[in-house]
């Protein structure tokens, strides 16, 4: 069993390392002649709710993909990205057609695209294969600095990896393809499937996705095929996307980046300033006197 194993920060590393292990990310093995392995970092994030509220506490593996050669260990790289149009678009479609928008965000999304490119990784710090135990080590083992006679072999993406978006977005469009859903040529990351008078609509964004339709049922089964094939979190009805808050009642639906606004006040410490009123043309620019 995995012995619990903390960073300076308390943050937990088994629990990104049982989920490497139980995707099938890797496999031990030596180092062939006149390859080299790359290394990693580990990354440590607090999650926040759309109040400013502490969710979680996350460790990433990342991988060092600045030392990966073109042609040699990665071809391809462009993924899509859902443009702003399009999110407010979909959410105008629910306000207006009355339809519950819900959230759903995917767990270790990159890990489960495949590589077509074999990558070779240097283990992680006290990894010694499947069921191993995480040496509590900090310091030059937490960089990635530890020796090791064998390396990792990647079987699917890992954060860091140039290919890693490219990969995931194409194993997520495959299955939600394979749904009967179609892609759309105006923003590849929006999927739709009409069946009769039954449509429904999926808006991806690298890890998160807004499901919206008429019709509940069908929405809780498009949920269980995700949950079949991915690990996806159900974070119920859509409240906070990408910076945006989303409020919902009888007139409509509300958005607004009063969250993503206060940090932009506390990032240039002006939390205690007092606000007044001044009209300005949204195209005037700004320059320091001297």
């Amino acid at each position: 069993m995995l012995k619990l194993c903390k960073n300076l920060n308390g943050v937990h590393l088994n629990e990104e390392l049982r989920a490497l292990e139980d995707n099938g990310t890797w496999e031990l093995t030596t180092l062939p002649t006149g390859k080299s392995a790359i290394g990693w970092k580990w990354f440590y994030k607090t999650k926040l709710k759309s109040d400013g509220a502490i969710e979680r506490y996350k460790a990433t593996l990342v991988v060092r993909g600045f030392s990966q050669e073109y042609g040699l260990d990665y071809e391809e790289t462009f993924a899509p990205a859902a443009k702003m149009t399009t999110v407010r678009a979909v959410l105008a479609v629910a306000a207006i057609k009355q339809w519950q928008a819900y959230q759903m965000n995917v767990s270790n999304a990159f890990l489960h695209g495949d590589l077509e490119e074999v990558v070779y990784i240097k283990p992680p710090a006290g990894y010694t294969g499947p069921a191993c135990t995480i040496v509590a080590q900090i310091g030059s083992s937490l960089k990635g600095n530890v020796k090791s006679p064998r390396v990792c072999k990647l079987l699917k993406s890992l954060y860091g990896l140039r290919q890693a978006p490219l990969q995931w977005f194409a194993k997520l469009s495959s299955a939600l393809l394979s749904y009967g859903f179609q892609q759309s040529k105006v923003d590849y990351n929006l999927f739709r499937k009409t069946i009769g008078d039954t449509y429904k609509a999926i808006l991806v964004y690298v890890d998160d996705m807004i499901i919206t339709g008429n019709e509940e049922t069908e929405i809780v089964a498009v949920k269980s095929s995700l949950h079949s094939q991915f690990h996806m979190k159900d974070l119920g009805v859509l409240r906070y996307f990408l910076g945006l808050e989303v409020a919902r009642s009888v007139k409509g639906i509300f958005i607004c980046q009063r969250k993503y606004a206060l940090e932009l006040i506390h990032e240039v410490g002006l939390d205690n300033a007092k606000p007044l009123q001044v009209p300005m043309d949204t195209n005037v620019k700004l320059t320091d006197l001297v």
